[in-house]
C-alpha cells in the first residue's frame, strides 16, 4: 500500500510525490501533470501513515479544480481532505469561530459590489455612470488584495476615472461603501480573506486551533498567490513548516487580481531547505507545439523548458488575413474541414484575448452549421435544461421500473425535448439541445447496473464538484478561462498588435503577462495548432503580433496570406504539406483538466 499512489509516475513525478514534508516546492510546467502529483502525494502521504487526512489542507483557486482534487482522491480512496478555494475555507473558517467569537452569526457576503457602491454614490451625491461604478469596484477588489488603505489607493492617481472622482472624493466614496456594509453586517468576496486573516492573527486560540486542525497544507497555483492570500497561507501555516506548494510563474496571467509570481520564484530563498522538483515532461502537446511554446517564454524569468513524451506531430501554422470577416471565415472553413475529416467537435477550440471577438467566430461557425458554446457562462449543471432533467430524472426514480436504465433515461429527455437529430447550429434551441444529449451520453457511459436513483446521485455529486460532462460542441474561449483546459486541436486567432498584446499593456510587466496569455493559449493544444490574425478590423490597420516576431520562423510554418470573406481563394497546403485544417489523423484526447 505505501508504493500504490506512486505507481505509473515518472521519475521526476515520483519524487515529487515522495517527499511528503515540507518545505515542498514543484515548478510544474504546463500539461506535465500537476494535479495529479498533488493528489498522489496526498494520497502516499495517507497511505504511509504520514498524513491523517482530516488534517491535510489542500487550497487552490477555482471550485473547479477543488472539485477535481476532491474527485481524485476519492478515485485514490482518500477522503476528508478539506480541498477547496482560499476563500472557500476562509468562509468556512469564519462561519466556524465567528458565533464563538461575537455570540452573533457572522456577517452575510454580499452579491452585488457595484449595487452598494452606487448607493454610496447617490448619499454623497455623486453622479456617476455604471462603467465608473464597475471600475471602481475593481480598484477595491485590487486595494483589498494588495492589503493597501483607502487613503494609500486614493493617493496613486485615478487614472481613467470619471473627472467626478478626484483623489479626495474617491476616498470619500470607499469610505461610505465601507460603512454601509458595516451597518448592514455585510462582506464583500475580498472582505473574507481579510476579516479571517484578521480573526487569526488577534485571536489566539483561533490560530491554535486552525494549526491544530491542519498540519500539512498543499497550494496548487502558487503563481496566482495574491498579498493577502499569502499572510492568510502564513497564518493557516503558523510556526510549522510542512508545505508543498505547485505552480509555474510561465501561466501567471491574474496579476490584476493580485497574482504575485515572486512568492513562487523566491519560495526556496525564503526556506533554504526547501526540496524543489522541476516537472518539464510534458505529456499532453506534440513536440512542434512546445517548440513554439518554449521559443516564446525562452529567457523568462522562471520558464522551464518543456520536453514532450509525444511523437512528432505537424509543424504549428500562421496565417494571416485580410479582415477580421476573412478570419473568421477561414478560421470556420478550417474547423469543418476537420470535424469532416472526422474530429470531434469537442476536441476543437479557438482562443482569443478578448470576449468581443466570439460574435464573428459565432457566426461564421453557424454559417457553416457547426455548433458552438463559449465559455463563461453558466454551469452546466445550472443550465435551465440540465436542472429540469435531473428533477425528472429524479421523479422518475421513485416509479416502478418497466424498461432498462438507459431506456428509461432516453424516456425522459425525450418527453422534455430531445430530438434523434439537433436543431439547426447557433440558436437556444441547438444550445438546449446540446445540454440534453450531454446528460445521456453521461447515461450511455455508465455501468451496466446503474439505476436512476444512483445516477441522479451521480449527477448531483458532480454538479456540486464541477465535474462537468463535454458538449459535442467546438469551444470558444478566452485565453483566461482557457487555463486549465486542453484540447487536441486549438486555432489562436487575433495575433495582432492592439489584440495580443491587448491595445491597453503598456509597460513591460504589462506585455510578460499578454505573453504569458499567449503561451497558455499555446500549451492548450495537444495534437495541432493554428495561429493567426488580420491586417485590417474595419478601418484600422493592424501589425503582427510581437510575439509571432519573437518566436521567429523556426517553430512554425506560414499559411500565407488570405483575401477577404467571399473572395475567391484557391486550394493551398502548410508548410508541412498538410491540409491547413490540421492532421485529421490525430487522435482524441478531450477536454480536461491538465
Amino acid at each position: 500500500m505505501s508504493e500504490r499512489a506512486l505507481e505509473g509516475l515518472d521519475e521526476q513525478q515520483r519524487e515529487a510525490a515522495s517527499v511528503l514534508r515540507g518545505p515542498v516546492c514543484v515548478l510544474a510546467g504546463a500539461g506535465t501533470g500537476k494535479t495529479r502529483v498533488i493528489t498522489r502525494r496526498i494520497a502516499h502521504g495517507v497511505d504511509t501513515g504520514a498524513y491523517s487526512p482530516g488534517r491535510v489542507m489542500a487550497v487552490t483557486f477555482t471550485a473547479k479544480a477543488a472539485g477535481e482534487m476532491r474527485g481524485r482522491l476519492r478515485a485514490l480512496g482518500v477522503e476528508g481532505v478539506a480541498a477547496r478555494t482560499f476563500h472557500a475555507t476562509a468562509l468556512a473558517q469564519l462561519n466556524f469561530f465567528w458565533p464563538q467569537l461575537a455570540n452573533d452569526t457572522a456577517p452575510s457576503i454580499i452579491d452585488n459590489k457595484v449595487r452598494v457602491l452606487g448607493q454610496a454614490a447617490d448619499a454623497l451625491r455623486l453622479r456617476l455612470d455604471g462603467a465608473t461604478l464597475r471600475d471602481v469596484a475593481s480598484r477595491i477588489e485590487w486595494r483589498k488584495v494588495a492589503m493597501r488603505t483607502i487613503e494609500q489607493d486614493a493617493a496613486a492617481h485615478p487614472e481613467g476615472l470619471s473627472q467626478a472622482l478626484d483623489a479626495h472624493a474617491l476616498a470619500e466614496l470607499q469610505h461610505r461603501y465601507e460603512k454601509l456594509k458595516d451597518e448592514r453586517r455585510q462582506l464583500d468576496f475580498e472582505d473574507v480573506l481579510l476579516a479571517c486573516a484578521g480573526m487569526l492573527e488577534s485571536e489566539p486560540r483561533v490560530a491554535a486551533a486552525v494549526h491544530e486542525q491542519y498540519r500539512h497544507l498543499t497550494v496548487d497555483e502558487f503563481q496566482d498567490v495574491s498579498p493577502v492570500q499569502h499572510r492568510l497561507l502564513e497564518l493557516w501555516l503558523g510556526d510549522r513548516r510542512d508545505l508543498c506548494v505547485v505552480g509555474d510563474a510561465s501561466q501567471t496571467i491574474y496579476s490584476f487580481a493580485g497574482a504575485d509570481p515572486h512568492y513562487l520564484l523566491e519560495f526556496a530563498d525564503r526556506y533554504e531547505d526547501a526540496t524543489v522538483v522541476r516537472l518539464e515532461r510534458n505529456y499532453r502537446s506534440d513536440p512542434a507545439i512546445l517548440d513554439v511554446a518554449n521559443a516564446l517564454m525562452r529567457g523568462r524569468a522562471g520558464a522551464l523548458e518543456l520536453r514532450s513524451a509525444r511523437r512528432a506531430g505537424p509543424v504549428p501554422v500562421v496565417t494571416a488575413y485580410e479582415d477580421d470577416g476573412a478570419e473568421a471565415d477561414g478560421v470556420a472553413a478550417a474547423i469543418a474541414a476537420q470535424i469532416a475529416a472526422g474530429i470531434e467537435p469537442d476536441r476543437i477550440a479557438v482562443l482569443y484575448r478578448a470576449n468581443a471577438q466570439s460574435a464573428p467566430l459565432l457566426a461564421a461557425l453557424a454559417s457553416r452549421g457547426i455548433a458552438a458554446t463559449v465559455l463563461g457562462g453558466k454551469r452546466f449543471f445550472d443550465l435551465p435544461e440540465v436542472r429540469q432533467a435531473v428533477m425528472a430524472l429524479r421523479g422518475a426514480s421513485v416509479a416502478p421500473v418497466e424498461t432498462t436504465f438507459l431506456a428509461a433515461v432516453r424516456d425522459v429527455l425525450r418527453s422534455l425535448g430531445l430530438t434523434d437529430d439537433p436543431p439547426p447550429a447557433g440558436g437556444a434551441l441547438r444550445d438546449a439541445w446540446e445540454a440534453r444529449a450531454a446528460v445521456l451520453r453521461l447515461a450511455e457511459e455508465a455501468p451496466a447496473d446503474m439505476t436512476l436513483r444512483r445516477f441522479t446521485d451521480e449527477l448531483l455529486a458532480r454538479g456540486r464538484d464541477q465535474h462537468e460532462p463535454s458538449l459535442r460542441t467546438v469551444t470558444l474561449a478566452t485565453l483566461h478561462a482557457a487555463k486549465g483546459l486542453e484540447w487536441d486541436h486549438v486555432h489562436l486567432v487575433g495575433l495582432a498588435e492592439g489584440l495580443l498584446p491587448i491595445s491597453y499593456a503598456t509597460g513591460s510587466e504589462a506585455i510578460d503577462e499578454e505573453r504569458r496569455l499567449t503561451y497558455v493559449g499555446i500549451t492548450r493544444a495537444a495534437r495541432t495548432l493554428s495561429l493567426s490574425w488580420s491586417e485590417r478590423s474595419g478601418a484600422r490597420q493592424r501589425q503582427r503580433s510581437r510575439f509571432l516576431q519573437e518566436i521567429g520562423p523556426g517553430p512554425i510554418a506560414t499559411g500565407g496570406r488570405r483575401p477577404p470573406a467571399g473572395r475567391a481563394a484557391g486550394p493551398r497546403r502548410s508548410g508541412t504539406g498538410t491540409p491547413d485544417a490540421g492532421d485529421a489523423r490525430a487522435t482524441s484526447a478531450g477536454r480536461r483538466p491538465s
